[in-house]
């Protein structure tokens, strides 16, 4: 699709009070981790010109975050980079669970009616080179050692003041800002915004990368989980051959911040498994972290033209690998709405969705992760229920389904959104969820999500026999006066047992992937009434 070429030196310009060159942007994006970078990605797809901006001299070296859950890699896949991070990552088929010592069964990770059956193992800096390469394929790069340092929002646009390498100060103005700098965001303070929630006591996280000596053989596609008194350790094999070691334990000593030496983590190791004699050789370059953590988020993800993503706007333990794929997720929610709000296509009203969708998904995680009892360390009463009850929940399959459909993100869903229309059926697949990726029938070939895109909404058709044809094109002709990108496609699908969809049916479905409505194909007037809430109409 066409793009702007990057603007930088040749950009329009108009001169501030003290006589300084103000830049004209598009979009600010404050944070080049993977959120910023992500959704830089996004808005250049739909040919805004961004700026991203980061105070640090260059991409992060560290390994931090390691999975990239299936709705995380749906996201990618709509960025143009998922398939790198295939390459570059190792497939996670299963979790192999152990309590005291002895094994208790196997969660499998992998899911239907996705191009993406398992989640993928690969380290942060993996994934920020990965995100800029592709930045760099659309026309745009980060603009490091540049530290926001002063946010003034107009009525039209925000100016942003830059202070760069040498402390010189300059701004930019842009049409939107978005701040995706962490839990001390800049834009988040400018906006007056709180940042709700408490510091997690008593809790703590130290990792290391390392390669074992002990019992259990390197299977480089299996998660291992290890839970016992009052520890949980997590191990994922990493790209080249080492593990990642996740121990959550108890905080008896909050004074102590640096990170675990081999000895300390080895005797962690030990004690989660039981086996006395482990050995652990770090690799090269090393990683080792002792973190703690904060459950906060801020009462809104927008002021006017400002708004917050990733850990600027909700943060909590990394329990469940969650923080970086809700902020992938809230980056692939937000591209295409401030997107369609920039381009005319959509009322302001939109963005407001952005907040209320991705609060609540924030909210529901930070829930989960308190209650996740399988990675928290726990008592000897809850050591013993584990022992008890934990393998025959992981034989049993409508439970081991259940745990797959949460990791994977694919049951989180926006049916309480403004943005989804609230007819259609009560049971099954309703506006807000996730549309899964069901397969064609016929020689159509893939599945339903080929027939989709980033770049605009799709209006399915369910059943393209002759005698839709109709009803087909009526829908063309009611969308036709609308603003909005909307493609119409009538599809087939293969016959299944559960039968997901009849024939007739018509799904309005978002950029993003999501549902927004569905009715059957007699029904001409909820599709008009949902276009005139959220769309504007082309100048006639």
């Amino acid at each position: 699709m066409p793009h702007r070429e990057p603007q930088d030196e040749t950009v329009p310009h108009r001169k501030g009070s003290a006589g300084e060159r103000h830049d004209l942007r598009d979009a600010v994006v404050v944070g080049a981790g993977p959120t910023g970078l992500a959704l830089a990605i996004a808005l250049r797809q739909y040919a805004l010109d961004v700026l991203i901006v980061d105070k640090a001299p260059g991409t992060k070296r560290e390994a931090r975050a390691s999975v990239v859950w299936q709705r995380g890699l749906e996201a990618l896949r709509d960025l143009g980079c998922a398939e790198a991070f295939l390459h570059r990552g190792l497939p996670l088929e299963c979790g192999e669970f152990h309590v005291c010592g002895s094994p208790a069964g196997v969660q499998e990770l992998s899911m239907p009616h996705t191009a993406f059956p398992c989640p993928v193992s690969i380290e942060q800096d993996d994934i920020e080179r990965l995100l800029r390469a592709r930045l760099r394929d659309l026309g745009s790069d980060v603009r490091w050692s540049s530290e926001a340092v002063a946010l003034r929002p107009g009525h039209d646009s925000v100016g942003v003041d830059l202070r760069g390498p040498g402390g010189r100060v300059r701004t930019v103005e842009a049409r939107w800002v978005v701040g995706c700098e962490g839990s001390h965001s800049l834009v988040r303070r400018s906006l007056g915004l709180t940042f709700d929630g408490r510091q997690r006591t008593g809790l703590q996280c130290l990792q290391l990368n390392a390669r074992p000596d002990w019992s259990h053989p390197g299977t480089p596609h299996r998660t291992r989980i290890f839970v016992n008194h009052r520890i949980t350790l997590i191990t994922d094999p990493v790209p080249g051959g080492a593990t990642r070691f996740y121990a959550f334990r108890p905080d008896p000593d909050p004074t102590v911040e640096g990170p675990p030496d081999v000895a300390e983590m080895t005797r962690l190791v030990a004690s989660a498994t039981g086996e006395e004699t482990v050995r652990l050789e770090p690799t090269e370059p090393g990683w080792a972290n002792r973190a703690r953590f904060h459950d906060r988020i801020a009462p809104t993800l927008r002021g006017g033209r400002a708004l917050l993503a990733g850990d600027s706007a909700h943060l909590w333990a990394p329990i469940g690998g969650r923080g970086l794929n809700t902020g992938l997720l809230g980056a692939h929610n937000l591209g295409w709405k401030l997107a369609a709000v920039h381009h005319g296509w959509c009322p302001d009203a939109l963005l407001d969705t952005y907040t209320s969708e991705q609060r609540r998904t924030a909210l529901d995680v930070m829930r989960a992760m308190r209650r996740n009892v399988l990675e928290l360390p726990p008592g000897r009463a809850m050591l013993t229920a584990l022992r008890l009850f934990l393998p025959t929940a992981l034989r049993n399959r409508r439970a081991a389904r259940r745990g797959a459909l949460l990791l994977s993100d694919f049951g989180r869903h926006y049916r309480d959104s403004g943005l989804s229309g609230r007819r259609g059926a009560r049971t099954g697949l309703r506006p807000g969820d996730r549309l899964p990726d069901f397969p064609l029938a016929g020689g159509q070939g893939g599945g339903l999500h080929g027939l989709l895109s980033y770049q605009h909404w799709s209006l399915l058709h369910i059943g393209g026999a002759e005698h839709h044809a109709r009803h087909t094109e009526r829908l063309r002709e009611l969308t036709r006066p609308y603003a909005l990108p909307l493609r119409h496609r009538s599809v087939s699908l293969r016959a299944e047992p559960d039968a997901p969809l009849p024939e007739g049916t018509v799904l309005l479905v978002r950029p993003d992937g999501h549902l927004a409505l569905r009715v059957p194909e007699l029904d001409h007037r909820s599709p008009a009434a949902y276009l005139d809430r959220w769309s504007a109409r082309r100048p006639t």
